[in-house]
């Protein structure tokens, strides 16, 4: 089963170019983060007719999120549970029904990118991974198939940016972020992505300013996290550079693995 996420910066302006990537990459699940749209207004007929069941959780002109699937779905949850005073869009999550008997459990994730780090966005940014981690929690007790995939606004280490100076005192590189997301890797869950690969300087973001694609001064912040269940299954994860370089591209680019299901 290949299993994608995506930022795509607004649906609205990216639709073209996610139907196109769909039809020519033939994901079973995409994640989408960052829709910037009410639910109603989710393009959800021209994904049925790709053969994709949708499941959205929208904001307007803000965050949302999505799960698109080939199968069916069930026990979708809007929102991160015990967390009722968040009010923004995103996370949603839900079982894909593969048959009677298999499935597995899979999240769309858009944490907060926190900056600046001397405001209220970087507490919230820390408080929402925190109920991030103990739902996290609960759902390896199930001892399920758990794909938990999006744009986790943390670059994990050094090496995953062009210029770590830079970077050193931004929201996505700082420890107190850092540590949540090892904190996510102690409960036992994998990142695909660098558990198969050992290169450094390999992105899934690139900024729209200062010709941040073409100089390819990217960071690594959309990552598919993997519950011991589905890291057993795991087959390859790649990072698809293709869609960056479209016109009116994303300034996020999709990540893919495939699991054995």
């Amino acid at each position: 089963m290949k299993i994608a996420s995506w930022n795509i910066n607004s649906i609205k302006a990216r639709l073209p170019n996610v139907l196109q990537w769909l039809e020519s990459a033939q994901p079973e699940v995409l994640l989408l983060q960052e829709l910037k749209g009410i639910s109603e207004n989710f393009p959800t007929s021209e994904m049925e007719n790709l053969g994709y069941n949708c499941a959205i959780n929208g904001q307007k002109a803000y965050n949302g999120v999505a799960i698109l699937s080939k199968y069916p779905m069930d026990e979708i949850n809007f929102g991160l549970p015990d967390y009722d005073e968040d009010q923004q869009a995103r996370y949603i999550e839900a079982w894909v029904r593969i048959t009677d008997k298999t499935g597995l459990r899979i999240a769309s994730i858009y944490a907060p990118n926190g900056n600046p780090v001397d405001s209220e966005k970087f507490s919230y940014k820390i408080d929402w991974m925190d109920h991030l981690i103990e739902h996290s929690k609960t759902l390896l007790n199930k001892e399920e198939v758990v794909v938990l995939g999006g744009d986790y606004n943390v670059i994990p280490a050094d090496e995953d940016c062009y210029d770590p100076i830079a970077w050193q005192n931004d929201a996505l590189t700082r420890p107190e972020s850092r540590s949540r997301f090892r904190a996510l890797l102690n409960l036992g869950y994998t990142e695909a992505w660098r558990s198969l690969n050992k290169e450094t300087h390999v992105y899934s973001f690139w900024d729209y300013q200062a010709g941040a694609w073409h100089k390819d001064n990217g960071i690594r912040i959309d990552h598919l996290l993997l519950s011991p269940q589905a890291a057993d299954k795991l087959e390859t994860c790649t990072i698809d550079k293709k869609p960056r370089g479209q016109t009116k591209a994303s300034d996020h680019t999709p990540v893919w693995c495939e699991i054995s299901i």
